[in-house]
């Protein structure tokens, strides 16, 4: 009877593992690429502290971790393990000046998600603020790009 329940509580462990490993279009689970865990391992070693989830995002791979949300650092990775992009939560305190402008003229009563300042491949920095459920892009002095 023993060996049953210890059975039962590792496959379980297995399962629960594995289905953390989500990808865009919700629960099934995605097989990330030896070279994009070991990319990710090199870059950001104290990823390794965390539980890490990883998700695909436009035929890229998302490696999440940290914080109470588990996505205070959002690193994405091509499927050849190249680095694209950093994303790190920020209160919207740190969010440049004209940004917080921005959003106070233009979604006075939205709902805010995330926050997070961007810093891509090449160096360059930007933010994202969630902003009822799209992502609205600023420019490293806080000036509105796009939508997503």
């Amino acid at each position: 009877m023993k060996k049953i329940v210890g059975l039962t509580a590792i496959l379980f462990a297995v399962i629960s593992i594995t289905f953390a490993q989500e990808n865009e279009g919700g629960n099934a689970p995605i097989s990330v690429p030896a070279v994009v865990k070991k990319a990710n391992m090199k870059k950001y070693p104290e990823s390794n502290k965390y539980h890490i989830t990883w998700e695909t995002e436009k035929g890229n791979y998302e490696a999440n971790w940290g914080g109470k949300d588990g996505e205070a650092n959002s690193v994405t990775y091509t499927p050849s393990g190249t680095f694209v992009e950093i994303v790190k939560e920020i209160p919207v305190s740190q969010l440049p000046k004209s940004a917080g402008n921005y959003i106070k003229q233009n979604y006075k009563h939205a709902k805010f998600g995330d926050v997070g300042k961007v810093l891509d491949a090449q160096g360059k920095t930007s933010y994202e603020v969630e902003i009822n459920g799209k992502d609205k892009i600023f420019d490293a002095n806080g000036n509105f790009v796009k939508s997503e």
